[in-house]
């Protein structure tokens, strides 16, 4: 173990391993099999990438998600270390030059998607790679009652038929023990050594706001805690709008959504982590694989779609040990919006029937055939031509996926951009002139499109001027040879290939029971978070662990619900005469100097400074103290 933590010194800079990395690491180096469940901030990464460093040849990691994948090789990168990732961004040349830096050029990593794994062009490759270890990331992704299954998953034990002698390490951050069974039977992981610490997060207040002024409540909040801060919202426009209303109130931040460009994503993103914009307001697109350690608070201002989902989001707070609160709008609007978009995006039998018979209808295929070729698919177009709701359809097509009845490889977010060149009145002139519609609806659409470059979608300006696409596409070409715009024309595209020959119902039928038992686990995990919100008698850190089956017989003692049982009570009404009289005769104080005088525990007095605040009895002045009203 002393390479090891060489190894952490040298490339990490840490000066020891955290709990439980070096027992990990020390499995690995002894060519054995883990499965290892960490709570998010727990460090699993270190626990393939230092045993990886130590031996000759190229660990194998296995990750969902494109934006962590390359989170992960930047941070590689940054580090010294040689890793790449293979997306669909490649293309062939850049993929067999990627492969021969591997297998010549000392590079330790290769990141690939669990759908890459299994081309055979891929496959004949990593065949020719000295594979030191194999780490499958995310890896609650192989379970149904997983809470983002991806059936991918399930082929990559086939990897072994690769004639690969090498270790698997599958990781997650959050997985009840019906997961973490699945985990091991379906990766086919043997003799595997479990490590799973515990969840529990002493430094972090779980609290549920049930207030329906959200907005002033946003305010407050952020008033009392300077720290970074996370606000996590469930849609674009939502995260879109809350961050424009707290930038005009003087809250400085940003907001990202998988809409966004990967410029503008980053650009949002390095705003947030250097602090030039503290608050980060979000879907939960963001934050897997973000590493900074002084959030201090997470808010959520609609219900996170499961507790498994909740868990990893709540933990990017506190990651330094320090302080923390996580809080969750949970009033009756928000649990009817969660309501809503689960019946919303419900895919029955039936439904399931009429979106497959809809695209043989669309895509012009026979019954009994397969095609061998792959479809351009574009989903707007499709859902206004049926007239179906945008997100059952969706789901739809990722049920058929799943189920192995098509492949979808979905492009719809990449919307083409648009900006006005001339001046207002120019672009006016012309439109009245030529009395163009399209630049009216246009400027009735969309804002800030004088300014700069701005999202358009060409299905909803058709809809609008009840016109074809093509139309708008050909008008704003137009447009464009005439110099009043710049247009970025994006294809809103999808491909689809059908996997089986069509057989109509009978093709559903088969997958009938898998449907049923989808929105069987789909229902009970919408539960389970209204369940959570409207607990007002269980410690919440006790009720949260207890769905993850670790049972815990101490309340958290920082949690709303137990601050307002009576056996909190007596001693913080004691704490917070004492905090008063302090304050009284110091007249200002920081919350450190506060627990170092009254040599109290950090988070009892955090929590008691947190009611004072909302009660309007001291406040923090602009040398972030706190002092009387």
């Amino acid at each position: 173990m002393d390479d090891a933590l060489k190894i952490l010194k040298k490339y990490w800079k840490y000066p020891a391993f955290k709990a439980q990395q070096k027992e990990i690491i020390d499995c690995v180096l002894q060519c054995k099999n883990a499965v290892v469940l960490l709570p998010t901030g727990g460090g699993k990464s270190i626990c393939y990438q230092v045993p990886a460093m130590i031996n000759e040849g190229v660990c194998l990691v296995i990750s969902p998600l494109i934006a962590l994948m390359n989170d992960q090789v930047n941070s590689l990168k940054d580090k010294g270390i040689k890793a790449i990732a293979i997306t669909s961004s490649l293309n062939k040349e850049e993929i067999i030059q990627a492969f021969d830096n591997l297998q010549f050029g000392n590079y330790k990593f290769l990141y690939l998607s669990p759908e890459k794994l299994q081309s055979e062009f891929i496959e004949q490759k990593i065949k020719q790679l000295n594979i030191n270890l194999i780490a499958v990331d995310e890896a609650h992704c192989i379970s149904e009652w997983g809470h983002d299954f991806r059936p991918a998953y399930l082929k990559i034990p086939l990897i072994k038929e690769l004639g690969i002698d090498a270790p698997m390490m599958a990781l997650t951050a959050t997985a009840t023990k019906r997961v973490m069974n699945d985990i091991i039977e379906n990766l086919k992981i043997e003799d595997a050594v479990v490590f799973k610490q515990s969840l529990v997060r002493p430094n972090l207040a779980l609290h549920v706001n049930n207030h329906e002024d959200v907005y002033f409540q946003l305010k407050r909040q952020l008033n009392k805690i300077k720290q970074p801060s996370i606000i996590y919202a469930n849609s674009r426009r939502t995260v879109k709008d809350i961050s424009s209303y707290l930038n005009k109130n003087n809250f400085k931040s940003s907001f990202y959504h998988g809409g966004l460009s990967a410029d503008e994503k980053q650009l949002s993103f390095t705003r947030w982590m250097e602090e030039k914009t503290p608050t980060m307001v979000a879907t939960n697109a963001f934050g897997m694989g973000i590493d900074k350690g002084n959030v201090q608070q997470i808010i959520h201002l609609d219900l996170p779609y499961s507790l498994e989902n909740y868990m990893q989001e709540a933990g990017r707070a506190g990651r330094n040990d320090g302080n923390a609160i996580s809080t969750i709008f949970g009033n009756e609007h928000t649990i009817a919006n969660l309501r809503n978009h689960y019946k919303k995006g419900l895919v029955t039998i039936d439904f399931a029937k009429k979106i497959y018979n809809h695209l043989n209808q669309y895509l012009y295929i026979a019954y009994g055939e397969l095609p061998k070729h792959s479809f351009e698919f574009e989903l707007t177009n499709f859902c206004n031509q049926y007239k179906t709701n945008i997100l059952k359809t969706y789901n739809t097509l990722k049920l058929l996926e799943r189920e192995q009845i098509l492949s979808f490889d979905e492009n719809f977010n990449k919307q083409s951009t648009l900006k006005f060149v001339l001046s207002p009145n120019k672009i006016l002139d012309y439109s009245e002139k030529n009395n163009s519609n399209i630049i009216k609806t246009i400027l009735r659409t969309y804002g800030g499109i004088f300014e700069h470059y701005i999202k358009i979608n060409e299905s909803i300006l058709a809809k609008k001027l009840n016109i074809e696409s093509s139309q708008i596409k050909s008008s704003i070409i137009q447009l464009e040879s005439n110099g009043l715009v710049k247009y970025n024309y994006n294809k809103n595209i999808s491909q689809l290939k059908f996997l089986v020959p069509r057989e109509d119902d009978r093709t559903i039928h088969n997958i009938a029971l898998d449907i049923k038992k989808q929105n069987t686990i789909k229902q009970e995990k919408l539960k389970a978070v209204i369940e959570y919100v409207k607990n007002t008698a269980i410690c919440r850190s006790k009720l949260l662990l207890n769905y993850f089956d670790e049972k815990v017989d101490k309340d958290c003692g920082i949690c709303d619900v137990c601050l307002s049982s009576e056996k909190f009570t007596i001693n913080y009404i004691a704490i917070t005469e004492q905090i008063l009289v302090l304050l009284s005769k110091e007249k200002q104080l920081s919350t450190k100097e506060i627990v170092s005088i009254l040599n109290i525990e950090g988070s009892i007095v955090i929590t008691t400074l947190q009611n004072l605040l909302d009660t309007n009895k001291i406040t923090i002045n602009s040398q972030n103290k706190l002092e009387l009203i």
